[in-house]
């Protein structure tokens, strides 16, 4: 069981790297965001590589001074260390520690080899842990965080607040820990920055139920060796459930977005997660019109698309040729007023399921609309389903389940090789509890509605006002409708009464009318009045 304890420090360290950066005067500054999540981790992938060291070498495990010993190994004894740590640990230099700069903070420009150990770090290890681009290029893992005080005599002064913040206490006894605990670190070192440019920020932030629904869905029993892939992955939510899901050893994550935010605060999910080894795999990119991964095919596909991003740029693009066997069912038009939906979702479904392999399966968050629409791009897209009899089934959500967007949302369920006799559709919209989520309101799902949402599906068990099971024919036969509550069973209750009962409720309805006619006639009478009371001044 976590101890909290853990939690708390951590949520400690976030708070202090903030304190520093306010009063060094980048206090929601534009760049303490970079600050904050590098030196977070700095401090994660120094404190990982101590772990992995202490385990590979017994001296290490046992010394009552790690640095000490340590420095003491000779190069030749240095370089199995490495060897010994694994791949997926960062390659540290002794020079390169927390430990290492406390130790020499007095000196003159801490600033500068506090950002050139750093740099060292990116550049050493920029074959794991650097995210690319469409082009191939390769980001910088840190930048040189003491350039962002602009009076350059506090640069060695902000450094060593940094350096002894970080130093106050270590992640080593947390590395055993799983989803549910560096869940909530993360959504607490990134929740004050998830806006972008004064708006909302383009991925809305998936909440941890949906991921735990749409992943335990998705994959019920064990599996292993599978690729997962989300074309727009944000943060990575749904990413590291799945993968917590299947196991980290069991699968590789790909993933693409166009915002380099996104794709900085994936890279630190990832090693949060101890999913690292997928880090190269991480690109940034406009998925729709320059897709990396166009020739591959997937496994486990999960998405929660943007709703309402604008692509008005290229979506002339779009109509070429090229495009065409993705884009099947058509491109939206964009819209005269930007009020309105952009509808890039409905592209990012199509090039999902162009994308699964052919045993592939996909749950994807959609506006609730889709799924009734009776005519245009999103019918065409549920017929190609229906046609193909890839519909495994969709999971319709309560209002507000998602705190930034008010969008009623569903989950769309797709399984290429799916049982079109037994589809399952569920009105989960009457689930859940509200909840005051800052200004907004919010619903949380329980965990037994969690659980009975999931288990409901995945034994395809018919449960009254929740879930009905139909068939590929049923389904055309209703416009190819995904809506659970067209497909309800309509009961009218009677109630057998006997005459005289029925006279006594009809003069009793009589009565009540007579009283409410005279009420009226009272007030229209007062009313008169008080008009002609009514004088010119």
């Amino acid at each position: 069981m976590t101890d909290i304890n853990f939690i708390t420090q951590t949520k400690t360290l976030i708070d202090n790297l903030k304190s520093v950066c306010a009063n060094y005067g980048l206090g929601n500054d534009g760049n303490e965001f970079k600050i904050i999540t590098q030196s977070f981790l700095y401090k994660f992938l120094n404190d990982k590589f101590i772990f992995e060291a202490k385990n590979n070498n017994p001296l290490l495990a046992k010394a009552t001074n790690f640095n000490d010993v340590l420095n003491k190994l000779n190069e030749e004894e240095y370089a199995l260390l490495l060897d010994l740590v694994g791949e997926d640990v960062p390659r540290l230099r002794k020079e390169h520690l927390i430990s290492h700069l406390h130790n020499i903070q007095t000196k003159d420009n801490i600033a500068k080899t506090f950002d050139d150990t750093l740099t060292q770090i990116s550049n050493e290890n920029s074959a794991i842990f650097s995210v690319k681009s469409a082009s191939g290029v390769k980001d910088k893992m840190f930048d040189q965080l003491s350039k962002y005080i602009s009076d350059e005599s506090q640069r060695d002064a902000f450094c060593r607040a940094l350096i002894n913040k970080l130093s106050e206490f270590s992640f080593e006894r947390m590395f055993n820990e799983k989803y549910d605990f560096f869940a909530t670190i993360f959504e607490y070192l990134i929740k004050d920055y998830n806006t972008d440019s004064g708006g909302k920020y383009a991925e809305y932030y998936t909440p941890h139920a949906v991921a735990r629904i749409m992943s335990q869905i998705l994959v019920p029993k064990q599996v292993s060796g599978v690729q997962c892939y989300d074309p727009s992955a944000g943060s990575g939510t749904l990413l590291m459930s799945i993968a917590h899901q299947i196991g980290e050893e069991n699968c590789s994550i790909y993933s693409e977005d166009i915002s380099q935010k996104s794709s900085g605060m994936l890279r630190l999910n990832l090693v949060l997660n101890n999913l690292s080894h997928s880090i190269p795999n991480i690109v940034k990119t406009n998925t729709i019109l320059e897709p990396t991964y166009l020739k591959e095919k997937f496994d486990f596909i999960v998405s929660n698309p943007p709703f309402k991003l604008d692509f008005s740029d290229y979506r002339d693009d779009l109509n070429k040729d090229v495009f065409k066997e993705r884009f099947f069912a058509g491109i939206p038009n964009i819209p005269k007023s930007k009020k309105e939906s952009m509808a890039i979702y409905l592209l990012f479904i199509q090039h999902i399921m162009h994308s699964l392999k052919d045993t592939g399966k996909a749950a994807i968050v959609v506006p609730t609309g889709f799924i009734t629409a009776q005519s245009g791009i999103e019918k065409k897209i549920r017929e190609r389903l229906i046609e193909n009899g890839w519909l495994r089934g969709v999971v319709s959500m309560p209002s507000n389940i998602f705190a930034s967007t008010g969008t009623n949302v569903s989950v769309l369920f797709i399984d290429k090789q799916a049982d079109s006799e037994h589809i399952i559709l569920m009105d989960a919209s009457k689930l859940g509890e509200t909840i005051k989520y800052g200004k907004n309101q919010r619903t949380v799902l329980t965990p037994a509605e969690e659980a009975k949402i999931i288990d409901t599906f995945n034994s395809k068990t018919v449960v009254e006002d929740l879930s009905v099971v139909v068939t590929k024919e049923e389904v055309k036969a209703k416009n190819c409708s995904f809506s659970a509550g067209q497909y309800f069973e309509v009961k009218i209750e009677y109630v057998d009464i006997t005459a005289d009962e029925f006279a006594e409720r009809m003069n009793g309805f009589e009565d009540r009318l007579a009283e409410l006619f005279k009420q009226g006639n009272e007030l229209d009478t007062e009313i008169q009045k008080q008009l002609k009371g009514l004088k010119y001044e």
